[in-house]
């Protein structure tokens, strides 16, 4: 049993992912315009990120910066396939990757989606949209800086993690996180950094580690915590 593609959900998505494209139309144009030749808008996000994150996604209040309909829907499978019951998401935006995570926690029979978004106004409206695809009740959204926020971790041991807020903050939210992953917790990070890659890769760390091979520009990857 599968409601992802079902009503309210489907309807929800499907229309959020084309609100989604008519509002990040403009910064996708800016970042394309002011990137050097040959640089892709997200690699000219990842600048303009490390100058200033929070000013950054404070002027971004209106953006969506979301997940790709493939990207969302490997999140549901992903979720599905853990049988995740308890999901941490770092930059939760309008909630497009979170009703996909939050649809599959229902799906398995029920827990939390634990959401976190630093504009408290891009927190209000996901959770307007949750409510709308009839997922709310799966879903705490926690508003505020992540590191201020999942400092003393979700609640419960971690199923999966979905990493998709500042970029350059990966690395520092996923340590953060560690203590609390359960043995085989997936982490999916889109638009994943040089060093946070390298950490995931590195034989040393608890991690097995993979590049998607979809939209391989972004940079996505997938890992399994093995400790």
């Amino acid at each position: 049993m599968e409601s992802l593609t079902t009503a309210p959900v489907a309807d929800v998505l499907q229309r959020l992912f084309s609100e989604a494209e008519i509002a990040d139309a403009a910064m996708i144009t800016r970042l394309q315009q002011h990137a050097e030749p040959g640089i892709e808008p997200v690699a000219a996000l990842l600048d303009a990120e490390a100058r200033d994150y929070k000013g950054l996604y404070r002027q971004a209040v209106n953006n969506f910066l979301n997940v790709t309909p493939e990207f969302g829907r490997l999140l549901y499978v992903c979720a599905r396939g853990r049988q995740a019951a308890r999901v941490v998401e770092f930059g939760t935006s309008f909630g497009i990757s979170t009703i996909h995570l939050a649809c599959a926690v229902r799906d398995n029979g029920g827990g939390t989606v634990v959401g976190t978004e630093l504009e408290p106004a891009k927190a209000a409206r996901a959770l307007q949209n949750l409510d709308a695809a009839g997922l709310a009740d799966v879903v705490e959204i926690r508003t505020g800086d992540a590191l201020d926020t999942l400092r003393h971790g979700a609640g419960g041991p971690i199923d999966l993690v979905h990493l998709d807020g500042a970029f350059s903050l990966y690395l520092p939210v996923l340590r953060l996180l560690e203590p609390h992953l359960r043995s085989n917790a997936l982490i999916l990070a889109e638009n994943a950094t040089p060093a946070y890659r390298h950490h995931v890769r590195d034989p040393g760390t608890a991690y097995l580690s993979v590049a998607l091979p979809f939209e391989p520009s972004r940079g996505n990857e997938l890992s399994v915590f093995t400790g």
